[in-house]
């Protein structure tokens, strides 16, 4: 039990969710740009999609078990000035040791290079995760029902288009002038001011906590859920590494792209598939198998699988430009991040617009979703089809407007799917999906760009065309996983 919450007041409206700018602007600097250059620099462009996956793969994992951890830690703290603010506090001073050790890692080189960057990225999940975890339970904690859908508005707009837009014109710009730790040190700075303001938030210590071993039943699951899901993300791997030595007697580079196309679709689907199916199964058991559950389990491959696309467009941002433009190294950081720019103020457009749509049932929340797999499939096709910054950018405009219309009608889609009883079991789920996505489509896509960067030098940026296009063909794939989900209030519709 806790106590009466003080009145909130409009700086309430900041406090509560500025931490939110700091971690997204921490991780449009890290993941997008500092990452994919700083593996480049270690292990060169020859094997720069492998071991960027490798870091995906892993990093995803820890976050998502370090974010529940810490957590379900923050849920049942007694800590005198609140049971949030602490893990932020902490949480976020720890970071800068990682993120120090990190930008420091770019005086390295070689593998002692990379794995040095590999072992401070994992630590800083965990840290940052420390943090995260609380975070997202002062909306809940300190912000009563009636106003949740403003104070949730301001979050998303900390979350997307702010931290997007700060990017572009500061981190970007040092970062392709040569100045990465310059870069570097903006987002830190901007993380621990965003830090220090939420130290203002109005928390009140927890009197009465729950016990702790009730949480570690339904956290024991996720580990379960992850290591499995985890093994068939590396299953999918190898069998994509194994088609590429295969493939390197064929008779010629257009046989090598239809068939690694091929192998590297079918492989990211059945990791999609089969790790909802296991995720669902392990989660909700043998129930899982009802009609009702049934359509939950398609709605999380639809999910799955547009996230898969979306996530890892961004994730090789800098690898596709630097192939297809030939751009050098940093300098293609301004223009993904610009790109970024675009997509995210898209987002945020169509977000709205998608939320105005459904709410006056001018379209319904499963159609909204299969237009925006469709718009997001085309966004891809345009940005692969040409060269040219211009064709680039435009794709990345449907792409963002097609990722806006997704994540407010899917989460919608997936509130009416659950049972209202179970709502944050069943939906819980959907944070495996979130990191899943980003480690399916970096960790299988890699080696396929890699494969053609040795074996077709000739085609710039012909295997990161072909990765883009597997991921436009996963938008597709997730429009037809939603023929099998039913929409309760579709029941009654003629």
């Amino acid at each position: 039990m806790q106590k009466t919450q003080p009145a909130l007041n409009w700086a309430s409206y900041i406090t509560v969710n500025i931490y939110f700018l700091g971690l997204s602007t921490l991780a449009q600097t890290m993941a997008p740009l500092v990452l994919p250059l700083l593996v480049q620099r270690f292990v060169g462009q020859a094997q720069q999609g492998t071991f960027v996956g490798i870091l995906r793969l892993w990093g995803l994992m820890v976050a998502l078990l370090a974010q529940a951890f810490w957590g379900m830690l923050s849920d049942r703290s007694k800590l005198r000035w609140g049971r949030r603010r602490p893990f932020i506090l902490g949480g976020t001073l720890v970071d800068q040791v990682f993120i120090a050790a990190i930008a420091f890692s770019a005086g390295l080189s070689g593998m002692s290079g990379y794995w040095w960057l590999f072992a401070m990225y994992l630590l800083l999940q965990v840290s940052s995760n420390a943090a995260q975890g609380a975070q997202q339970g002062l909306i809940p904690d300190l912000v009563p029902e009636n106003k949740r859908g403003l104070f949730s508005g301001i979050k998303a707009i900390f979350e997307v288009p702010l931290p997007v837009i700060l990017v572009a014109f500061t981190v970007a710009r040092l970062i392709s002038a040569g100045n990465m730790w310059g870069g570097i040190l903006v987002a830190t700075g901007v993380l621990v001011v965003c830090m220090i303001l939420t130290m203002f938030a109005r928390e009140e210590p927890l009197l009465k906590p729950s016990a702790l071993r009730e949480a570690w039943q339904p956290f024991l699951r996720l580990v379960l859920m992850t290591a499995l899901f985890t093994a068939i993300i590396l299953g999918m791997g190898e069998m994509v590494k194994l088609s590429g030595n295969w493939m390197q007697e064929a008779a010629s580079t257009g046989s090598q792209f239809i068939i690694m196309g091929l192998a590297g679709l079918v492989a990211m689907s059945i990791a999609v598939a089969l790790g909802v199916w296991i995720s669902v199964r392990i989660s909700v058991g043998e129930t899982a198998r009802d009609a009702e559950r049934s359509s939950f389990t398609w709605w999380v491959v639809n999910r799955l699988a547009f996230l898969v696309g979306a996530f890892n467009l961004s994730t090789f941002a800098v690898f596709f430009l630097q192939a297809r433009l030939g751009l050098i190294k940093e300098a293609a950081a301004k223009p993904a991040a610009t790109l970024m720019l675009f997509v995210g103020v898209f987002v945020l457009l169509f977000a709205l617009i998608s939320g105005w749509l459904a709410d006056r049932r001018l379209a319904s929340h499963k159609r909204l979703v299969a237009i925006a797999g469709f718009v997001a499939a085309l966004g891809t096709l345009i940005a692969i089809l040409s060269p040219s910054l211009t064709f680039i950018y435009v794709g990345g405009c449907f792409i963002g407007a097609a990722t806006g219309l997704f994540y407010t009608a899917n989460w919608a889609l997936g509130t009416e799917l659950v049972p209202k009883a179970e709502a944050g079991r069943y939906l819980g789920i959907s944070n495996l999906a979130g990191a899943g996505a980003g480690a399916v489509g970096a960790y299988i896509g890699g080696p396929i760009a890699d494969y053609f960067t040795v074996h077709a030098p000739n085609v710039p940026g012909l295997g990161y065309v072909l990765l883009f296009a597997i991921y436009g063909m996963l938008f597709l794939l997730s429009v037809v996983a939603l023929v099998r989900v039913k929409e309760p209030n579709a029941v009654a519709q003629p």
